[in-house]
């Protein structure tokens, strides 16, 4: 592995507490680094229990902004607890709850049907980014709400060159927390995935591989 590739890190977490933040919090970060999130600004994130929802209202609100979380019911105070301002049911009309033009920024990993609606949440000039689309990848718009609106689509896959020593900066800081949901052995990976179907955790599960000598 090229040295460039190592990152040392100088804290009190446990092997298991640090496994669950490269691919989620660094994911998140990237979205967020992208799209410039900044103090004040409204950040509406959307499967907000998942690993990178989770590291997402973390994140923003570790950069002063204002951060609304979209969840499923049973998990609204879990989501709250991690420093979302407000969290609204998944199920419920994101339009009716929040207004139109009231988001500077959506961070969306769900997509599906909601897309239009989360674009007509965005102010003029507002973001919307994404890296995931478990909700369904093929989407319906309006593309007059992208160009009448002046809106910024930011899609995000390979991670932007700070973005992991950045992590490392607000673990060392104590800036962020861990959320590991539960651990599973190595050869117990398919009950893992199983339990991770289900959708009841909040955060990330974390694989302990066997133990050598």
């Amino acid at each position: 592995m090229p040295a460039t590739e190592i990152f040392e890190v100088y804290c009190n977490w446990s092997d298991v507490e640090l496994a669950s933040i490269p691919c989620a919090y660094a994911t998140a970060e990237n979205m967020l680094h992208r799209t410039k999130a900044a103090a004040g600004e409204h950040v509406l994130v959307t499967g907000a229990s998942g690993g990178v929802g989770s590291a997402a209202v973390q994140l923003a609100k570790r950069r002063g902004a204002r951060v609304t979380a979209i969840t499923a019911a049973a998990k609204v105070e879990q989501v709250r607890a991690i420093g979302a301002d407000r969290v609204i049911d998944r199920h419920d009309d994101v339009v009716a709850a929040l207004g139109e033009e009231s988001i500077d920024l959506v961070v969306d990993n769900v997509a599906g049907p909601q897309v239009e609606s989360l674009l007509k949440v965005l102010r003029r000039g507002g973001r919307y980014t994404s890296s995931g689309a478990i909700g369904g990848p093929i989407v319906s718009l309006d593309l007059r709400s992208v160009y009448l609106k002046d809106l910024t689509l930011v899609g995000c896959t390979a991670w932007d060159e700070p973005v992991f020593p950045n992590l490392v900066g607000y673990i060392e800081r104590g800036e962020i927390r861990p959320l590991v949901a539960a651990t599973f052995p190595l050869e117990r990976i398919a009950d893992a995935q199983r339990e991770f179907l289900e959708k009841r955790h909040v955060g990330k599960f974390v694989l302990i591989p066997p133990h050598q000598n």
